[in-house]
């Protein structure tokens, strides 16, 4: 079901994502998360943010998905704040659409 949204990441910083509905997964690695997302998309799952700091060990699972039509894999800081994949992310989508990198750099 690809209206489905779900929150993947350390107990701390996704809880609160309960609150307004989402799925939650707290995992303990990123092996576990990239388990999560593997099934979620076969589920169809609409969007998945995962906390940068999980996703930064499998980065890769993002290439995996990438021409998928689902899931939409949305890098979010965790509690520990920031780490720049998600706008990484974002220019690497750009510059793939566009041919060239027209974002600031970081």
């Amino acid at each position: 079901m690809a209206n489905k949204i779900a929150v993947i990441g350390e107990k701390e910083s996704v809880l609160g994502f309960r609150a307004v509905g989402f799925e939650v997964y707290q995992v303990s690695g990123p092996h576990e998360a990239e388990t999560i997302i593997d099934r979620l998309a076969e589920q169809e799952c609409g969007v998945i943010f995962i906390t940068e700091q999980t996703l930064e060990p499998i980065a890769w699972v993002m290439d995996k998905y990438k021409d998928s039509r689902t899931p939409a894999i949305i890098p979010i800081p965790g509690r520990a704040g920031p780490l720049g994949l998600g706008m990484r992310s974002v220019k690497k989508s750009v510059e793939r659409a566009v041919g060239a990198d027209i974002l600031f750099k970081e």
